[in-house]
């Protein structure tokens, strides 16, 4: 979705954050960063961009208040775009704010960059790109290097792999009135309560509504009704509950839209069921200010990147593993009084 073969480095700023609830300050540098070596160059467009080849959720910048204006990143941004020469003081600022808002004792200090590109893609489309990268975690490398007859050894503290990008976004100059297009990536689990400061507060994203987001909303949404709701509501088995997440599965990789009608009908099968899933999805969109289509084009990516999520497994006990793929009627369970266990039963025309 986003390539960079032709694109080019032309501004580079870096400052220093810390953490203000640990007393630890900014510093900000005076001039941006002259790069005259092409090997340095090419290292640095790798690092700051090639993780974001596999990205495919597109954001845009918001605020509270729907007012653009009011969100600091952007207002920064667009004053860039607009106007180069204040690429350094505002690549300054925002150091600052982002020193600011990072108010958790976890978060870690580190390296702002903010650089400016030209002819990065996103969607077929080249366009100009501000990126905002924070650089975490530092390592110890280990140098070999010939001497006299045989060889010598060095390290290096406190140094930065370009194969870890520790946070980043990349501004894409269009679509200006709506919050341009942004991407972004930080590599903290979600589930780490510092994670949220470089989203949530410093560039205060939503995500665009378009199909790829529906795609992969509705099959979460679907996966976690099968997985939670259906217990429940209902007594379902999990060879069930695996032939109903196979059959969404299968609905998605064969369709090329997806109509909520359809889909209930094909995969779910049951009145009842249909309209606890409707429900299920409402209840969703309201608490999550997320709202779904009920038609929209499928994006094969999304249903990619949610297949690695469905699981197909039956693990029983600590046994045997019996993967569904298929034909749910070709296994049945059964209890077995003599042994007070559970079995299946699974018919097959050939052993592989």
């Amino acid at each position: 979705m986003i390539s960079f073969f032709e694109a080019s480095l032309k501004q580079l700023s870096i400052h220093h954050t810390g953490n203000k609830l640990l007393e630890e300050y900014y510093k900000l540098s005076d001039a941006p960063l002259n790069i005259e070596d092409k090997v340095l160059g090419n290292l640095l467009m790798q690092y700051f961009l090639k993780p974001f080849e596999k990205v495919n959720e597109v954001y845009r910048f918001y605020h509270p208040n729907d007012n653009l204006q009011l969100n600091e990143v952007f207002h920064f941004a667009n004053e860039i775009f607009e106007n180069n020469t204040l690429f350094h003081e505002d690549s300054q600022q925002l150091a600052k704010y982002l020193y600011d808002v990072a108010n958790h004792p976890k978060i870690k200090s580190g390296e702002l960059y903010v650089a400016y590109f030209e002819k990065v893609q996103i969607e077929g489309e080249q366009l100009d790109v501000i990126g905002i990268f924070k650089s975490e975690t530092k390592d110890t490398y280990l140098k070999v290097f010939p001497e006299q007859d045989g060889f010598n050894m060095s390290y290096e503290q406190d140094a930065i792999s370009i194969n870890k990008l520790d946070k980043g976004c990349l501004i894409f100059n269009v679509d200006k009135e709506e919050g341009y297009k942004v991407v972004v990536l930080d590599q903290a689990k979600s589930s780490n309560e510092s994670a949220v400061y470089w989203k949530d507060e410093f560039l205060k994203l939503k995500i665009r509504n378009d199909s790829y987001n529906q795609t992969n909303n509705v099959l979460g949404v679907y996966k976690n009704f099968v997985t939670q709701k259906l217990d429940s509501d209902y007594e379902i088995s999990k060879a069930d509950k695996i032939d109903l997440l196979n059959r969404s599965m299968k609905y998605f990789k064969e369709k090329e839209t997806f109509d909520i009608e359809e889909f209930g009908n094909e995969v779910i099968g049951n009145a009842e069921g249909i309209e606890s899933f409707k429900n299920y999805k409402k209840n969703y969109e309201e608490e999550y200010e997320s709202p779904i289509a009920d038609n929209f084009e499928i994006a094969e990516s999304a249903v990619k990147k949610q297949a690695r999520a469905y699981k197909s497994v039956l693990k029983l006990d600590k046994n045997f593993h019996i993967y569904i793929h298929g034909n749910k009627d070709m296994i049945e369970k059964g209890y077995d009084d003599d042994k007070s266990m559970n079995f299946y039963k699974v018919y097959f025309r050939e052993e592989e």
